[in-house]
């Protein structure tokens, strides 16, 4: 009776279908968890490393200027005091000139009495106050 009907029916192949694929086949991707643990604790030591090299360059670098600013003091020193010195010289000299005629009167008279330095506070030069503190 199927001879007869003019079509053919459809069959499975001899020997069945290939077996169906229902598990994920994905390559893997990428490297794996510890390369990439391993990669950052590299790259984290590396910037460590210049990071700490970079304190202690300029640990230096401080140390380095503190030093020659405590050698620098003695030269910044003697260069204010020479300008003191020449400031008292002018106001000693203006001193005398406008005092020149007066009876009495005692050139470059300290006004402390006590046989120390003191450095004075505001000195008159030139018809300016200089106030040195």
């Amino acid at each position: 009776m199927s001879s007869n009907l003019g079509y053919v029916q459809d069959l499975p192949p001899q020997g069945g279908f290939n077996p169906v694929q229902y598990k994920r086949n994905l390559p893997a991707r990428g490297p794996s968890g510890a390369v990439l643990f391993a990669g950052l604790i590299g790259l984290c030591s590396y910037g460590w490393y210049w990071t700490i090299q970079g304190i202690r360059e300029r640990r230096e670098l401080r140390r380095e200027k503190t030093w020659a600013r405590v050698h620098l003091v003695p030269m910044l020193q003697a260069e204010a005091d020479r300008a003191e010195a020449r400031l008292l010289e002018q106001q000693e000299e203006q001193e005398r000139r406008v005092m020149k005629g007066v009876a009495g009167w005692e050139e470059a008279r300290k006004i402390y009495h006590t046989k120390r330095y003191v450095p004075p506070t505001i000195i008159v030069a030139e018809d300016k106050w200089l106030n040195l503190y």
